[in-house]
């Protein structure tokens, strides 16, 4: 048994695209919220179990020249935050239940593959260069997640990857050129703001890039197979 929302027939000039997202959000609603919550947590454990028992000693990414041009800017700290909104965005509008095990399948490949990289190939940033008592917005993230599991962004790939469905939808329920220019800024800034931050070097922003789109395409071609009408 499929279980979906209604699909209306919407055209480019649609007037009610929004009202049709809020109809998806309500789809299955109980299960987005706690699957989204469990996910994430169950991501966290993983990542922090990784980060702390690497099998070999990190390897330091090199900085570029990108990385000096984009300085240490501790107010991009809530855009860096903010990705854990955004990734929760395309399971709340997606609208039926073949959809979001679809989704929820790919990113969690994506998140195997990169804890499995940051186990078997451990990388870090180096930060010895930033007195972090000038930059106190900033000391919490640092103490508890000091720069490992560097490359790839797994930050960046999950952006990447939110980003692609996000497309998706948006072009499903005939949303305005507008929205999908912002849902785009804003995962640039997400990007920005992993080296703005310094958690990131921007190596470790191509490979997330790269590794968030190898993962969101073949997840969103097979899901569209299999859920019509409702991404």
């Amino acid at each position: 048994m499929q279980i979906s929302g209604p699909t209306p027939q919407l055209d480019h000039a649609s007037p009610h695209w929004f009202r049709y997202l809020c109809q998806r959000v309500r789809i299955l609603w109980p299960l987005k919220a706690v699957g989204t919550m469990g996910f994430m947590a169950l991501f966290f454990w993983a990542y922090f179990a990784v980060l702390r028992h690497p099998l070999g000693q990190p390897f330091e990414m090199p900085r570029i020249f990108l990385d000096d041009a984009i300085p240490l800017t501790p107010a991009a700290f809530p855009v860096y935050a903010s990705l854990w909104v955004y990734v929760s965005l395309p399971p709340a509008f997606l609208g039926g239940f073949r959809a979001l095990l679809g989704f929820t399948l790919g990113m969690g490949a994506l998140c195997l593959f990169c804890l499995g990289l940051f186990w078997l190939f451990p990388t870090t940033i180096s930060t010895t260069s930033v007195d972090w008592r000038l930059y106190p917005e900033l000391a919490l993230i640092k103490s508890v997640d000091g720069g490992g599991n560097a490359c790839p962004s797994l930050h960046v790939a999950s952006s990447v990857f939110a980003a692609v469905w996000l497309e998706r939808i948006a072009r499903g329920v005939a949303a305005p050129t507008w929205m999908r220019i912002a849902s785009a800024t804003f995962c640039i800034a997400i990007l920005w703001s992993t080296v703005a931050t310094r958690q990131h070097v921007v190596l470790d922003v191509l490979a997330g890039m790269l590794a968030g789109f190898l993962f969101a395409w073949p997840a969103l071609r097979h899901t569209e197979r299999h859920a019509t009408g409702q991404i």
